[in-house]
């Protein structure tokens, strides 16, 4: 793979979370979210998105929307646990794309907002018919967006990207 080789980020926001009287970090999921985290991961089968590499917050509902997606999928990827992804602004989620290898061509975010709302936003300078609109409304739990670039990790920059899908649990 060149570094000109075109790339994928998938931008996935964990499912609905739970508020029980534990620090923020621990949060598990809500009763819908063990619903909806399932769905994404069939939608993400359905449209044949697979990841080479995924990259998950630290944060116990990130990591438990990670495992109820992964079980959908026909082929996990390779899963890296981390810690700057949890509260993380623009700014460290550009610079944890810059720091992709190239070899890796698509890559999936699990997160929370407003991070990957703002990297989804930040990233589509274009978008494929309603896709755009339909985010702007909202980056809901469980929702994910798909965003194709040509170029390396490093060149990611605002604007870059095409908007090619977003999908929500409870879109109407």
């Amino acid at each position: 793979m060149t570094v000109d080789s075109p790339r994928t980020v998938i931008l996935l926001r964990h499912a609905k979370a739970d508020w029980p009287q534990v620090p923020d970090h621990e949060r598990p999921l809500a009763d819908r979210g063990r619903l909806d985290a399932p769905s994404a991961g069939r939608r993400f089968a359905d449209d044949g998105i697979s990841p080479d590499l995924a990259l998950c917050s630290t944060a116990a509902r990130t990591r438990e929307t990670w495992k109820l997606v992964a079980h959908e999928l026909p082929h996990r990827p390779k899963t890296v646990y981390e810690e700057r992804l949890y509260d993380a602004s623009l700014g460290d989620l550009l610079a944890l794309l810059g720091e992709t290898p190239d070899d890796v061509s698509s890559l999936l975010l699990v997160g929370h907002n407003p991070g990957m709302h703002a990297l989804a936003d930040a990233l589509a300078g274009s978008a494929e018919g309603d896709t755009l609109a339909r985010m702007t409304r909202g980056f809901p739990t469980a929702a994910f967006a798909v965003i194709t670039f040509d170029g390396s990790w490093k060149s990611v920059e605002h604007g870059v990207g095409k908007l090619t899908a977003f999908w929500a649990p409870h879109e109407s």
